[in-house]
């Protein structure tokens, strides 16, 4: 018995020995990328993805460089900006690899821009380095990564990249959606060039200069989410040939029922296209649209939001397009049953877009009629309700819809409004040559 005790300390002591020499290792590694003049083995190269933060990869520095801090400035999100006078000693970042499976076989480093490592080609110019959590596709998830390079741009002065590098998990990604890349492209007032590092030789490559940003809109204060959403519904409507200011007619209500297809549709799309008809129909200069996104292209969609005070629609990537309403409109959200119990943090996204963009949330409705979900397990059930059809309740959506519409209408009679949309004609567009 005692041999087996013995031979067991042993084995415990072999792994703790081999864990902390493994761990001694990485921290040497980490001080060789942050202090690089202190050994003649640099540049040191880290995986991008770091795995001990599997855990928690929004947390911190994120799973993403996670060496190295951020740079916190006040009302700003946290970023990384290379080369810095007053950060890692002046010195450029480097990567290698292009892996789009595992980003854990690429990696990056930090080089004196006079002793780069072999074989590394030099990009020339600023480019904007992303890493999301999420991807770029989804209209939401994109915006979210776009947000803080454009607040970055209008900061320092309207400067634009020669090129964008989109990472998600530490692999590299080479598309952004369409609606994405058209609304980078009208702020920015150029084309978005995405490297995809094809043919770059070794897979090795350094950036004269990078700014990169890993945790979204991150720790960006509400008054600066104000500024650029302000900026990106200018920029926009310009784009697009519209107007700013989309009033119309002395205390008209322009409502849109924007419709989904499939996923979380609504059971019977006309008995709710007729309820907001009708209590439409009671209110004198109200217009109703029942439209459906499908086939709107960017421009489409701008000018559908810039002609729409009330915006109603079940929970989707559709509502992104909210924030090119005027100000102060309003918007109504329908969800199936199991999103208020089981979706967490991500059922509040468009509550969020709307603080930021300045428009009127009315709340959400949540359908409380459905199948039961059949897991005991409730981290299923999420799955099992999140992409279903949304019912109605007709007394509630009459007296909801009433309520908005009449509110909406009020509203657009005041001074306040008049006021709001002649500010909003005499003012440029930030970043506007």
């Amino acid at each position: 018995m005692k041999h087996k005790i013995f031979f067991a300390s042993s084995k415990l002591s072999v792994y703790f020995l081999i864990t902390s020499v493994s761990l001694l290792i990485t921290l040497f590694q980490i001080q060789l990328i942050k202090h690089p003049s202190s050994s003649p083995l640099t540049p040191i190269f880290l995986p991008l993805k770091d795995l001990t933060f599997a855990t928690t990869p929004m947390d911190g520095n994120t799973w993403f460089m996670s060496s190295l801090n951020d740079t916190f400035e006040d009302g700003e999100a946290e970023h990384l900006l290379f080369p810095s006078p007053s950060f890692h000693h002046n010195l450029l970042l480097c990567f290698s690899g292009r892996h789009r499976s595992n980003g854990t076989k690429n990696s990056y480093a930090l080089a004196p821009h006079h002793s780069l490592p072999s074989g590394a080609k030099l990009f020339k110019g600023l480019t904007f380095i992303s890493d999301s959590y999420y991807d770029y596709e989804n209209l939401w998830h994109g915006l979210s990564a776009m947000v803080p390079f454009l607040a970055w741009h209008s900061s320092n002065g309207c400067e634009k990249p020669e090129r964008w590098l989109l990472y998600h998990w530490g692999e590299l990604r080479v598309e952004m959606s369409p609606w994405v890349r058209m609304l980078v492209e009208a702020v920015m007032g150029e084309k978005v060039r995405i490297e995809d590092l094809e043919e770059k030789g070794e897979g090795l490559f350094c950036f004269e200069r990078a700014l990169v940003f890993r945790h979204n809109e991150g720790s960006m204060g509400m008054k600066r989410k104000n500024m650029v959403y302000d900026m990106m519904r200018c920029k926009a409507r310009a784009f697009c040939g519209l107007g700013s200011g989309g009033g119309e007619g002395h205390g008209m209500v322009r409502v849109t029922l924007l419709m989904r297809k499939g996923a979380r549709s609504f059971k019977d799309e006309e008995m709710v296209a007729r309820i907001f008809d009708r209590e439409c129909g009671k209110v004198e200069g109200c217009r109703l649209k029942v439209m459906r996104p499908n086939n709107l292209s960017f421009c489409d969609q701008v000018k559908l939001m810039a002609e729409t005070d009330v915006l109603a629609s079940p929970h989707g990537a559709q509502l992104t397009n909210m924030f090119f309403m005027d100000k102060n409109s309003r918007v109504m959200e329908f969800f199936p049953k199991g999103w208020k119990e089981f979706a967490g943090v991500g059922q509040y996204v468009f509550q969020w877009i709307a603080k930021a963009s300045g428009i009127k949330h009315q709340g959400p409705w949540h359908d409380s009629n459905a199948d039961t979900c059949p897991y005991t397990d409730n981290s299923r059930c999420f799955g099992f309700y999140k992409n279903g059809q949304i019912g109605h309740d007709q007394a509630y959506f009459t007296n909801w819809t009433a309520m908005v519409i009449r509110d909406m209408r009020e509203y657009k009679l005041t001074e306040e409004y008049r006021h709001a949309q002649q500010e909003l004609r005499s003012r440029k567009c930030l970043c506007t040559t």
